[in-house]
């Protein structure tokens, strides 16, 4: 027994070196991670998907064909003032309703077929009244992320509001005298002619927390899975009489079990495997049940949320076992800290800083997010997510496999066997 007092071991410099570098890292790390994707989702946007519709059927005005809608879809398209912020994508009422719902687009402008015939009456029948304005109509997506779709609702109201002033200034050309005669309420309209109208283009039921349940019932189901690993994995090596398990005041040991550290995984890998079907039953059930979240395609969705903690839960596995004690920080590091802001769920992609860009391209949430999106949103479509999802999933599965077994096989032939928390492990129960 050693007379040295455990309190001495503060004064130990290595121990406040090293936790204090780990635990310094990680802070940073989840500060860069978190805030650093969010804090200016403006200036870092780019080529945000917007729609642009131009039904415009056009008018004769003064023996000659005018539509202002192709004005106007030709003036955005081409407008310097948006730069390469956004995406506009000109496309039929038809497409763009199909891309709203699969969530390809953040929102639409749409010129209405009578706008030309609506706005060129303004110089003539405005003599009598208050004549009918012309309108543009601005259709926001929710269901592909709210601050997504608050951007591209301020991109088009503004592109709406700009091509109402350029319609204006033109019928104001035009007219050129005449419109002296016009009343002074007529001529101010015909300044700023087009009203602007906002509409919910893909809606949602209302149980579906404003288009972020999908991102939430996602991140539930990696935390499930990552936690669930770590649970997993003590048990296993707890089984195996490798390590003790403390239960309260009480310490059980169970007798040694030699088994390889591949063998170990394998053995994780399948209790895991197993457990997904209690816990993905278990999520779906509380979230949907209980809870009340508006969902379709239950069986999909249950098998989905099956995958994708088995998935999640065995990457997590492998983490762990080639890395030992700090394997956790790397779970947690790939899991939750590199994985919430890249999930194209509060912020879309198109407004992160081109790091967290690449990232996303194989953080496990967001590939999960897409996927549940398109169970939840868009009514299964493979091409809204759902194949992404499936396939980033058996690629993620293929590489833990290969990664987890190969490299715990190299340890195993090297030698580098496990060591047992205590050379005779007793199968009893005694005081901590």
């Amino acid at each position: 027994m050693s007379g040295i007092h455990p309190f001495r071991v503060l004064r130990a410099k290595p121990l406040w070196i090293a936790n204090g570098v780990i635990t310094g890292v990680l802070a940073l790390l989840f500060t860069v991670f978190y805030v650093g994707a969010n804090i200016d989702p403006v200036d870092h946007m780019k080529n945000l998907p917007v729609g642009l519709v131009n039904a415009d059927k056009g008018a004769a005005v003064s023996g000659k064909q005018v539509n202002l809608g192709a004005q106007i879809s030709k003036s955005i398209t081409k407008s310097t003032m948006s730069g390469d912020k956004i995406d506009w994508r000109v496309m039929d009422e038809k497409e763009m309703k199909e891309e709203l719902g699969k969530g390809k687009l953040y929102g639409a402008l749409v010129v209405p077929h009578d706008f030309t015939s609506s706005t060129v009456a303004l110089t003539g029948a405005a003599t009598t009244g208050t004549p009918a304005r012309p309108t543009l109509t601005v259709l926001t997506n929710q269901s592909a992320g709210s601050v997504g779709s608050g951007l591209a609702r301020t991109a088009t109201t503004q592109a709406a509001a700009s091509a109402s002033l350029q319609v204006g200034r033109e019928l104001n050309a035009q007219g050129g005298a005449g419109q002296t005669k016009l009343p002074a309420a007529a001529r101010v309209l015909l300044a700023d002619p087009a009203a602007v109208t906002v509409k919910d283009g893909h809606p949602l039921d209302a149980h579906s927390g404003l288009g972020l349940t999908a991102f939430y019932y996602a991140l539930v189901l990696v935390v499930c899975g990552m936690l669930s690993a770590n649970v997993i994995s003590g048990q296993v090596d707890h089984a195996l009489g490798y390590t003790h398990n403390d239960m309260g005041p009480l310490r059980l040991h169970r007798p040694l079990i030699r088994a390889t550290r591949v063998q170990t995984l394998a053995i994780a890998g399948t209790l895991m495997a197993g457990l997904s079907l209690l816990m993905g039953t278990l999520v779906m059930a509380g979230a949907v049940g209980l809870m009340g979240m508006d969902a379709s395609h239950l069986p999909l969705l249950w098998l989905y949320s099956v995958c994708a903690i088995a998935v999640t839960g065995i990457g997590a596995l492998t983490l762990l076992a080639v890395f030992g004690t700090p394997g956790m920080l790397v779970v947690t590091l790939v899991f939750i800290g590199m994985a919430v802001p890249t999930a194209n769920a509060t912020t879309p992609l198109q407004a992160l800083p081109g790091f967290y860009r690449f990232l996303a391209e194989f953080e496990p949430l967001r590939q999960i997010t897409g996927g549940i999106r398109a169970i939840l949103y868009y009514d299964a479509q493979a091409d809204a997510g759902l194949t992404r999802g499936w396939l980033m999933m058996a690629v993620g599965l293929a590489l833990a496999a290969l990664f987890g077994f190969g490299v715990l096989g190299w340890y195993d032939r090297k030698g580098l066997h496990r060591i047992p928390a205590e050379a005779k492990p007793e199968k009893t129960a005694a005081p901590a």
